[in-house]
């Protein structure tokens, strides 16, 4: 009886602690996503590519989305004819390099500031090395799927008819067509599943839609992110407080002290229970007193740019093989980055 009240004591403080960060974060992306062209950043953006995935790393200051609405963001920034280095660094540093997730893990780790400072500072650093990689690869349409590969305009040079990734004769679904929303006949929008209303686009861009429309159409995705994130949320925090209360504690010191150990066990962690970045760091603050500072921030760090629950959202752009090696990168320099604040920091 005492372990239940323990965990549900557990269970409730970090949803208390989570939910307005969690609320805020949808409106204000919500926001940002209906009423910001990302065709204007895509022509500001830097042709070099290490600048460019530098550039495309730090936008998301401008759109502080979370992980469930980097990719649709991402898939637009694609199809607008954004460089390599820019989508890629915009998708993986997105979810953590924005306002919301600073102030966030800011309340959450007062006390360690330097794990706030580490977590952007790493996210960044992972980002911006992973798009410069992925900008080596001159033409991205091999590594798309065939539908996101047909909406982006040709690569100068390559307008042969005999090109696989030439366009097609019939148009290209209107789902992939920048900043707008599918309508169905009778003009109203109409959401993906898979990705939320944050994905819906449409024949006409939303910053031209009227006022009133925009609106609705923004209080949509929000509801629509709240019961998808929501969700996600009360499952992560139930599953905190069970650790923390079921698996005995020696057993958790065992894992969480280890310099290798701790990172391993909370990468996986972090992968299987795809919390939302916004309120990823009180899920963490639950178990720093038995893990790692580097731990903690491989946790921090890895979960926003490769989880379960976004695998599905990065299938919808890549193929296969282009997330193999996403996840392969992001994890070796998580690992790498977060062992040597295991070894020479703690």
């Amino acid at each position: 009886m005492t372990q239940l009240n323990n965990a549900l004591t557990l269970f409730f403080s970090l949803l208390v602690e989570a939910i307005p960060f969690l609320l805020i974060g949808v409106v204000f992306s919500s926001t940002l996503l209906l009423f910001v062209d990302e065709r204007k950043l895509v022509a500001m953006m830097p042709k070099n590519p290490l600048l460019g995935a530098l550039a495309g790393s730090m936008v998301g200051f401008l759109f502080p989305v979370c992980e469930c609405g980097n990719v649709p963001v991402a898939r637009r920034l694609i199809v607008q004819g954004a460089p390599a280095s820019v989508a890629i660094g915009f998708l993986l540093a997105a979810p953590t390099v924005n306002p919301i997730v600073f102030w966030a893990t800011w309340t959450a780790f007062r006390d360690q500031p330097e794990i706030v400072f580490l977590r952007i500072g790493f996210s960044l650093l992972i980002a911006t090395i992973i798009g410069w990689v992925f900008s080596s690869q001159a033409d991205l349409r091999p590594l798309l799927q065939p539908a996101v590969a047909q909406s982006m305009p040709p690569p100068q040079g390559r307008r042969s008819r005999r090109s696989r990734f030439a366009q097609s004769a019939e148009p290209a679904s209107e789902l992939l067509q920048s900043g707008t929303f599918l309508l169905n006949s009778s003009g109203q929008p109409m959401r993906m599943e898979a990705v939320g209303a944050q994905a819906a686009m449409a024949a006409s861009s939303v910053t031209t839609k009227p006022l009133g429309d925009r609106l609705q159409l923004m209080l949509d995705n929000v509801v629509q992110e709240l019961r998808e994130l929501g969700g996600v949320l009360i499952l992560g925090s139930a599953i905190a407080a069970i650790v923390q209360v079921a698996i005995p504690r020696e057993v958790i010191l065992s894992l969480g002290q280890g310099p290798i150990t701790s990172i391993l066990a909370m990468m996986l962690l972090a992968w299987v229970v795809s919390i939302c970045s916004t309120v990823d760091s009180f899920f963490a603050l639950s178990f720093a007193s038995t893990f790692t500072s580097g731990s903690l921030l491989a946790f921090l760090v890895f979960g926003p740019m490769i989880d379960v629950k976004n695998i599905g959202l990065l299938l919808s752009v890549f193929r296969g093989r282009a997330i193999v090696y996403l996840f392969a990168l992001a994890a070796q320099l998580t690992f790498l980055l977060t062992l040597i604040i295991n070894l020479y920091v703690s």
